[in-house]
C-alpha cells in the first residue's frame, strides 16, 4: 500500500512538473506553479526558508521521499529503470557507496553557487537538468502534436487548438540536454539510481539527513530467508542481504523492497522490531503474508505517446513576392535580463538555468545564453518578438528568485536597457523611403522622428531616442524592417533603473 501511494504521488508530481515546461497557455502554472518552487535547489537559491525547512523535516521523518516523489529527475530515472527492468527481472546488484565522489561533487557545487558560477550549477542540479530535457526535447514534440491537432481543428472550423511556433532556442543547450538525457537514461536503465547516489548534490545532502530519519525500511532477520529479492530489486543498490543492512544515505524510500519481500521481513518503521520465538510466530507470519502485485500499476500512465507530426510552416515571403531575410542578433556590450531581475549580477547568481522562463515566454524573447560564463542561463534578444509591457510570465514562474515577482505597472516603470540607433542600417537613409516603425510602436514614446538634416524639414526622417524614457522592451528592434541587422537595437543595463 505504501508503495502504491508513493507511485500515485510521484506520477502526479512528475506529470504536472513536466507540463510546467510544456504548457504555453499558462493554465498549468496557475494551478501547479508551486511545484517548481518546492524543488530543493530553487528553494535554496530563492532563500525560501519555509520550503527548505519543510524538506529537511520531511527527510528526517521518512527519509529521501523527496527524491522518489517530488524530484522530477528522480521519477524520470524510475520510469526508465522500470522500462529496463521489464526486460530483465531481479537485475540490480548491491554496490559500495562512492562517498568520496558524492562529497567532492557537493563541495564543487556549493563553491560554484557561492562564486556565482551558474553554468556549473545548472549542469548538475537535478531540477535544472530535467528542465533542460523537458524544454529542449519534450516541448518540441508537445508543440508539434499541438500543431497537428490545430491543423485538423482548423479544417473542422474549430478553434479548440491553435498553432504555436517550435524553434531552436540554443544549439549548445540542446546538445547538453541530449547528452544529459542519454547519460542519465543509460545509467537508470543499467542500474537504477546511479546518478542520484554518485553525482546529484541534493541526493548527497538529503542522504546525510536520511541516515537519521525516524521512519525507514528495517530488515527483520528472524523472518528473512536470504532470498535476495529485496537486494536484486533495490534500484539504489543500498541493500546488502548478507549482512542484513541498508545504506540509508542512498535509500530513496521507494518501498520496492517491502513490496517484493514474500516473508514480510522488511517493514517501514522507526525502530528495529523485537523478535520473539514460539509457535505464535508461524501463525503471525502466515497472516502477514500479502500478495505481491506486478509492476503494471503505471503501465497505462507512465508511457508518453510521442509521434512524428507536421510542423507549421513559417511564412517566408512578404506578400508572396519578396523573400523575408531572418534577423541576426546584434552584438551587445551588456546582456539584457528580464524586468524583476534587478541586475545582471543578481540574475546570474540566482539563476540555475532550468529553462522554465524560456519555456513560458509567449513572445519568444528569452533564450539560453551561448556564452561560456553564462551557458544555459537565459538572456533576452528581440529577433522573434519583444518584451510586451503587459506580460509578467517569467517573473510569475521563476522558482529561484532570479526574476522576482513584478506587477505590470512596475514593469512599465523599469528600465532594463536603452535603444541605440545605427545610422548605417536605417532604411530612410539606405533606401530613401519613409519608415518610422520604431517611433510608431514604442510603448513609452521614447522615440521621435526628426529631419536627418537639421533645419531641412523635407529631409528623410530619422529616429531620435530619449534614453530617459526608454524601458528597453525591444519593440523598436523587433519591428525595424532593416535586415539582417536592425537599425536600432537595445543595450542592457547592468543594474535596472526605475522612473
Amino acid at each position: 500500500m505504501l508503495r502504491k501511494i508513493r507511485l500515485v504521488l510521484a506520477l502526479i508530481f512528475f506529470v504536472m512538473t513536466t507540463l510546467l515546461f510544456l504548457d504555453f497557455t499558462g493554465t498549468i502554472h496557475a494551478w501547479f506553479g508551486w511545484m517548481a518552487k518546492i524543488q530543493f535547489v530553487p528553494a535554496v537559491m530563492a532563500v525560501n526558508a519555509g520550503v527548505v525547512i519543510a524538506l529537511v523535516l520531511l527527510t528526517l521523518l521518512v527519509g529521501r521521499v523527496y527524491c522518489s516523489v517530488i524530484c522530477p529527475m528522480g521519477v524520470f530515472q524510475d520510469i526508465v529503470g522500470w522500462l529496463g527492468k521489464r526486460s530483465k527481472r531481479n537485475r540490480y546488484t548491491p554496490s559500495a557507496a562512492k562517498t568520496w565522489l558524492r562529497w567532492t561533487v557537493l563541495a564543487l557545487f556549493v563553491i560554484a553557487m557561492l562564486a556565482g558560477i551558474g553554468s556549473f550549477v545548472a549542469l548538475i542540479s537535478p531540477y535544472s537538468s530535467y528542465g533542460r530535457i523537458a524544454s529542449n526535447l519534450f516541448a518540441p514534440l508537445y508543440g508539434w502534436c499541438n500543431n497537428l491537432m490545430a491543423y485538423f481543428a482548423e479544417r473542422a472550423d474549430s478553434y479548440t487548438f491553435y498553432a504555436t511556433s517550435v524553434w531552436l532556442k540554443s544549439l549548445p543547450t540542446l546538445i547538453i540536454a541530449v547528452v544529459t538525457f542519454v547519460v542519465i537514461a543509460f545509467l537508470a536503465w543499467r542500474n537504477g539510481r546511479t546518478y542520484c547516489n554518485t553525482v546529484c548534490p541534493v541526493g548527497t545532502v538529503l542522504g546525510f539527513l536520511a541516515k537519521y530519519s525516524w521512519l525507514k525500511p528495517v530488515i527483520d532477520t528472524d523472518k528473512c530467508v536470504n532470498c535476495h529479492l529485496c537486494e536484486r530489486n533495490c534500484k539504489a543498490a543500498c541493500i546488502d542481504i548478507k549482512t542484513h543492512s541498508i545504506d540509508y544515505s542512498r535509500c530513496v524510500s521507494c518501498m520496492d523492497c517491502i513490496d517484493k519481500c514474500h516473508k514480510s521481513a522488511i517493514s517501514f518503521t522507526h525502530r528495529r522490531p523485537a523478535t520473539t520465538a514460539g509457535a505464535g510466530d508461524d501463525s503471525r507470519q502466515k497472516g502477514d503474508k500479502t500478495d505481491v502485485s506486478r509492476r503494471n500499476f503505471l503501465t497505462t500512465t507512465a508511457l508518453l505517446a510521442t509521434t512524428a507530426t507536421l510542423k507549421a510552416q513559417e511564412k517566408k515571403v512578404d506578400g508572396g513576392l519578396a523573400v523575408i531575410e531572418d534577423k541576426v542578433a546584434p552584438h551587445r556590450d551588456m546582456s539584457i535580463v528580464p524586468p524583476g531581475a534587478e541586475s545582471s549580477r543578481n540574475f546570474y547568481q540566482h539563476c540555475t538555468g532550468c529553462q522554465l522562463c524560456v519555456s513560458v515566454c509567449p513572445n519568444e524573447v528569452l533564450r539560453p545564453s551561448t556564452r561560456l560564463d553564462r551557458l544555459m542561463q537565459p538572456e533576452m534578444s528581440y529577433e522573434r518578438g519583444y518584451c510586451r509591457p503587459e506580460c509578467t510570465r517569467c517573473s510569475d514562474v521563476c522558482p529561484t528568485g532570479a526574476i522576482k515577482p513584478i506587477t505590470v505597472p512596475d514593469k512599465s516603470a523599469t528600465q532594463i536597457g536603452h535603444a541605440v540607433w545605427v545610422k548605417a542600417n536605417c532604411v530612410p537613409l539606405t533606401d530613401g523611403v519613409e519608415c518610422g516603425n520604431c517611433a510608431r510602436h514604442c510603448p513609452t514614446g521614447a522615440i521621435q522622428m526628426i529631419p536627418s538634416v537639421p533645419g531641412d524639414p523635407a529631409s528623410p526622417k530619422i529616429p531620435a531616442v530619449n534614453a530617459e524614457r526608454c524601458i528597453g522592451c525591444g519593440a523598436c528592434e523587433n519591428l525595424c524592417p532593416a535586415r539582417p541587422f536592425s537599425a536600432i537595437y537595445v543595450e542592457g543595463y547592468e543594474k535596472h533603473r526605475e522612473f
